[in-house]
Order: structure tokens, then C-alpha cells, then sequence
């Protein structure tokens, strides 16, 4: 396996982890990271670097962000983001893994980059469910804040420190496993 490769896969899997905490921002950083020759997208992904796909990308971004800020609207789109974090998780993994054959890079992007953004997404939804229980509600816009800071810096991390990001996604993984273990089983170990 070549150092290219594993840098390619490093960032889409990074970029789908982020795309669990915003749908949007990943892959618009993503398209500016084409749009400036920053990035080599695959095959037929070339459309994320264009201008009107980057203004699209852009303005979707910021209407994703502001809206986790109105109270009744984060939930509702939450609800509604969840199957498109799963899309974007893999067209994100699947835009970078150019060397790779079609079927071996859909089947990366469905099963791996779809899979780290509905995890993602399922730890933020619990999060999230967590904090409005515990403050009613008023807790939502710092948990809204923490989950677009991770989104916009896991993204620019993939992009610039590939592996370094990876390694930060799988670290968070295993810090939500054990944390869920532990409210799951009370801190004993599982039988």
C-alpha cells in the first residue's frame, strides 16, 4: 500500500467522522481544498471544486451552523441530518480515493466513511439529548458551538495532517466507547 493511498484514506475517513457533526462544512472544505490544487479528487468528484458547487457548499454550511442555534429548529434538523451525514460521509470518503477501483471505493465510502459519520453523528444526537436534559435546553447552544468547532477542525486537520486526524477520530471513538460501557454497565466489566 502506497503513502499516497493511506494519506487518501486517512483523510476520507477523517472527513466522514467530521461529516457526523456537520453535514455540510466537511465537504466544502473539501471543494476549497480541490478548487485551490490542494486536493486530487477522483474520478467524477472534480464538480465539489467548482465555484457555483463551492458558493452551494458554502451557503448550505452557514445555514447549517446558525440553525443548531435556534432552539426548536436543532432538533428537527438533527432528525433530518442524520441520513444525509451517511451520504456525505461516504461521497466525502469516496471523493479522495482516486487510485483505488470504483467498486473498492464505494464499498470503503458506504461501509467505513458512512459508518464513522452515523457514529459520529449518534455520539452528537446522545450528547446532545444529554445536555438538553440536564439544562433544559440552554446547554444546546455550547454543545451546537463544540460540535461545529469539531466538524471545521477535524476537516481542516484531515486536509493538512491526514494521519494525525485519523489517529484524533479513532481516539474519540474509543474515548465514546468507553464512556458508553461505563453508562451502559455501571463501570463494571462487561460479561
Amino acid at each position: 500500500m502506497s503513502l499516497e493511498l493511506i494519506l487518501s484514506v486517512a483523510i476520507g475517513l477523517a472527513l466522514a467522522a467530521a461529516c457526523g457533526l456537520r453535514v455540510f462544512a466537511p465537504i466544502f472544505l473539501l471543494g476549497l481544498a480541490a478548487h485551490f490544487g490542494r486536493l486530487h479528487l477522483a474520478s467524477g468528484f472534480a464538480w465539489a471544486g467548482t465555484t457555483p458547487a463551492l458558493v452551494a457548499l458554502g451557503t448550505a454550511t452557514v445555514v447549517e451552523i446558525v440553525a443548531y442555534y435556534v432552539p426548536w429548529l436543532d432538533h428537527a434538523l438533527d432528525v433530518i441530518s442524520a441520513p444525509a451525514a451517511l451520504m456525505a460521509g461516504a461521497v466525502a470518503t469516496v471523493a479522495v480515493l482516486g487510485d483505488l477501483p470504483p467498486w473498492l471505493r464505494w464499498t470503503t465510502g458506504i461501509i467505513a466513511g458512512s459508518g464513522l459519520a452515523g457514529f459520529t453523528k449518534g455520539a452528537a444526537a446522545l450528547l446532545r439529548v444529554k445536555s438538553s436534559a440536564a439544562t433544559g435546553g440552554l446547554g444546546n447552544p455550547v454543545v451546537a458551538t463544540g460540535e461545529s468547532a469539531g466538524a471545521v477542525g477535524i476537516s481542516l486537520l484531515a486536509l493538512v495532517v491526514p494521519l494525525l486526524a485519523l489517529l484524533l477520530v479513532i481516539g474519540l471513538v474509543i474515548v465514546v466507547f468507553r464512556v458508553a460501557h461505563r453508562v451502559a454497565f455501571g463501570g463494571r466489566p462487561a460479561a
